[in-house]
């Protein structure tokens, strides 16, 4: 029977992620003129960098090192993160920050290891905590940005290019329809 934690993956992965984490947080407290949201954002990239330290340090003690499994989606994160041109609000909804949280809590199934030993519950408990809260003050964040702004119009934003190739096939699918329609309305004057 292996030593090895069952739950060594689950804190790499938070160890990995909150590092990931303190980076978007930062450069995008960097980059907002809004002091209200850069201190939203200060306080989440501090409780971030502390985790990815804290698990990090907890790997160590047990005897293992961080597997680096970066997220390969983290540079256009932190690119939208550091834009000057974007604006906090959309910034939120495009890193999905200003969605409500699902119904199922993320965090309930990290404990469902029972062999997990107390030092490590411990920190996981003060993890889950502070994530809950962490998603708590972003939506406030969100909620406040929100209320003091009005609705963004199609034209005032920027269109992803997703939003841009949907609109085009949208197109194209329509003048294709058409053409069908106009040659069959032709074809069948013709007889």
């Amino acid at each position: 029977m292996s030593d090895k934690p069952s739950y060594l993956g689950l804190l790499n992965a938070i160890a990995v992620g909150e590092r990931g984490g303190e980076q978007l947080f930062d450069t995008w407290a960097c980059a907002t003129t809004n002091d209200d949201v850069r201190a939203v954002l200060r306080t989440v990239a501090l409780r971030e960098g502390e985790h990815a330290r804290s698990f990090a340090k907890r790997i160590d003690e047990l005897g293992y090192s961080v597997l680096d499994r970066p997220d390969p989606d983290l540079p256009r994160r932190l690119e939208l993160a550091a834009s000057t041109t974007v604006s906090d609000r959309e910034k939120f909804e495009r890193l999905g920050f200003s969605k409500a949280p699902d119904v199922r809590d993320v965090f309930a199934s990290f404990f469902d290891d029972t062999t997990m030993d107390i030092e490590t519950g411990t920190l996981m408990g003060r993890y889950v905590s502070e994530e809950r809260d962490t998603g708590r003050r972003l939506r406030a964040c969100y909620a406040a940005l929100v209320a003091a702004e009005p609705e963004p119009t199609t034209a005032s934003r920027d269109v992803t290019t997703d939003e841009l190739c949907a609109r085009l096939d949208r197109i194209e699918q329509t003048l294709t329809s058409l053409a069908k329609a106009t040659a069959k309305a032709k074809k069948s004057g013709k007889k």
